[in-house]
């Protein structure tokens, strides 16, 4: 889902209970907070801070460990220093959602061809035509 899909979510969602006036003004003010909203997240992790959304889930910082990693081309080893990274960490309840419609999930990627197990052997089918 795109930031514009998620903008027309939330129009939609206004329209349904009749609070909508002006269709192109609810568009740019419901952009600008999705926008600022995304700002704040990013600067705020940015800084180190995380944040906590109750309910959705938290948005935070972690760190990486130093490693060893390996130049496939040269074959020689390289060394990876410890770096932060952002991540996204689901709270128990959204999580337990999800879970619940596992069913329904299967039933969408299947539909639109992600990431499940049919889809993967049509695609393998696919390749093996090809090769003959």
């Amino acid at each position: 889902m795109t930031k514009a899909e998620v903008i027309q979510q939330i129009l939609e969602q206004l329209e349904k209970k009749e609070i909508r006036k002006n269709d192109t003004k609810e568009r740019e003010y419901c952009q600008e907070v999705i926008e600022h909203f995304l700002k704040i997240v990013k600067q705020s992790l940015t800084e180190g801070n995380n944040i906590y959304i109750r309910g959705f889930g938290s948005f935070i910082v972690k760190k990486r460990a130093k490693k060893v990693a390996r130049n496939i081309a040269k074959n020689q080893p390289l060394m990876i220093d410890a770096h932060y990274i952002p991540a996204f960490k689901p709270s128990k309840l959204f999580s337990e959602k999800v879970k619940k419609n596992t069913k329904d999930i299967e039933k969408k990627m299947e539909t639109e061809g992600k990431g499940t197990k049919s889809a993967e052997k049509s695609k393998k089918e696919k390749k093996a035509k090809k090769t003959k």
